[in-house]
This record gives C-alpha cells, structure tokens and sequence, in this order.
C-alpha cells in the first residue's frame, strides 16, 4: 500500500526476515461464510452477523464524508480480496429487502470493487439504544471471540453508543487499560489483523508489533513469526538483536592541521606510505606506522641519524 513510513530498524532486521512467500497458502480470507445469509432467519440479536447481497444495501444519504479517495479504495479493495472483510459493516433495515448503511461505507464501496457479492453486516435497530448496547455487551460476554472480534465490539460501543472508553470498561466489567490495549489492535494492517482473527498469531504477538510503527514491518514480523513458530519473547528477542547490531554513527572525523599531513608524507615514504594518523577535538592521538620488513626500519633508522634526529 502506498504512503508507508519508511523502515525503522534497517539491515539489522531484514537479515532477519528471510523469504516468508510461502506463507501465502496459510492465509484463507475471512469471508464469514459460516454466517447465514439475510432473510433466511432473523438475527438473533444485533451483536449477530448476517451475510445481505450488495443489491440490497444502499448508502446513507446523511453520510457527512461526500468523496473517497479513488486510490485509497482500490488498495483496499486488494486487501480484501486476499484476507478478506474483517470489518464488517453496520446497517439498518430500511424496508422489506432494503438495508441502509449506518457505518462502513468506505469498506462497501471496497466490497464492491472487490467483486463480492454479498457483504458481512451487523444489522442494528436504530432507533432502540439500550437493546443495541446490551446486545454488544453480552456479545463481549461470550468465550469463542477471537481477538479483533472483541476489538470491534468495543469500537461499535463507542461509535454507535457513544460511551467513553471508561464508560465502556465499566460497562464490559474491564479495566481501561485492556480495553485500550484492545482497540489498539484495529490499528494493526490487515494482514495482521487477519493472522490475529484466525489464530495465527496471538495477542502477546500482537502488542509487541505494536510497539513498531512501521506497518510493513509489523507485516513481515507477522510472517516471520507464523514462518518459525517463535514464541513473544523470541520475538522480542529478535527485534532487540536486530536494534542492537545497527550501525552506530560514527564519531565526526577530525581534520589534521597542515603540519600533520608533513609528518606523514616524510616519515611515510620509509614504510611506502603504510602510514595512518588519528587525532581528536583537543589534540590528542594516535600514529599508526606497519613496515614489511627489518630493511624498511633500519633505513629509517639510518636517516634519523643522518640527520641528527
């Protein structure tokens, strides 16, 4: 995708990578197609997802964002078809057959340039608060959410219930901290994200790339993990290693006065010019001479004492 921060860590962490292409076969997109198709039962519960066909979903014509980048659309576009929708959008019935977008319209547009047909959706009854909170709530509630389905659930209290982050912890019986810890997974690349909703990755996995801001980083780490089946403090091995072998910067090299440059060229033409000289900001230093052989340092010695040195 375009418009990713340059790499962070550099040489010392792409040694580490190697060629993770082969875990392409591992990666199956997430296409909730275990999720009953609208209108052959009805939701149980507005938390329940449904899968309604394209033709059956219409924009939101108060929908404040007016323009969608053009680009931006089609790279997302891409994504789903490799991984997958792992958003689902939220709509409301509008009608018999007919369901308008509440939230995800960016995502839709996507679908559809994707060439899905049908479309996973939460389907809300707008004008009911309470039930839509409680629902969410008890969705939470339940064992078998995977990671970024709990992180959804979250974002949807706060999106669509206008709670607080405190307000929501308090409600999930959660500290902020994980809820917080929680919603930081949505900004994970979806690749990640989707390695985190299939169980190919784990949680602990997770915060440490986090900790990276470069997502195509967090992308390769992602496969390096799947690829050695490295635990989270391999891991976090891995990235210390690779930021502790970087290149240092070199201290600023300081310029020799004229004189120098005298003592080498003389001294230098006994040892054929195998001569080097180091000095620091306050004059300090070091003169480094390697000779070849006893003649080269007896006819040094010899002009020393021609010259009563």
């Amino acid at each position: 995708m375009s418009g990713k921060p340059q790499r962070g860590l550099g040489k010392g962490l792409g040694a580490l990578l190697g060629d993770n292409s082969d875990l392409s076969m591992l990666r199956k997109p997430v296409g909730y197609v275990n999720k009953d198709v609208v209108g052959a039962k009805e939701p149980v519960d507005t938390s329940d997802i449904l899968r309604i066909p394209v033709e059956m979903i219409e924009p939101n014509p108060f929908q404040p964002r007016l323009s969608f980048d053009q680009q931006a659309l089609n790279e997302l576009a891409e994504s789903i078809r490799t991984f997958g929708l792992i958003q689902p959008i939220t709509v409301r019935k509008k009608g018999e057959g007919k369901y308008q977008i509440i939230s995800g319209e960016r995502r839709f547009k996507a679908c559809r340039i994707a060439g899905m047909e049908m479309v996973p959706a939460y389907i809300r009854d707008a004008n009911d608060q309470g039930m839509l909170e409680m629902a969410i709530v008890e969705n939470i509630q339940r064992e078998n959410l995977d990671p970024i389905e709990v992180a959804m659930s979250y974002q949807r209290l706060i999106e669509e219930c206008s709670l607080t982050q405190e307000q929501m912890a308090d409600r999930v019986g959660k500290k902020r901290a994980s809820v917080t810890n929680y919603l930081r997974l949505l900004r994970l690349p979806a690749k990640v994200q989707h390695d985190l909703k299939v169980g190919l990755l784990s949680v602990g996995h997770a915060k440490v790339l986090l900790g990276i801001e470069d997502q195509v980083l967090q992308e390769e780490l992602c496969d390096l993990v799947i690829k050695n089946d490295l635990s989270v403090r391999q891991l976090e091995e891995r990235i210390r290693k690779a930021a502790s072998t970087e290149e240092k910067p070199q201290p600023k090299k300081q310029d020799l006065p004229n004189e120098y440059y005298r003592v080498l060229e003389h001294i230098g033409k006994y040892f054929s010019n195998d001569i080097s000289m180091k000095r620091s900001a306050n004059g300090k230093g070091t003169m480094t001479i390697k000779f070849d052989s006893d003649e080269e340092m007896a006819r040094f010695l010899k002009a020393l004492d021609d010259t009563n040195l």
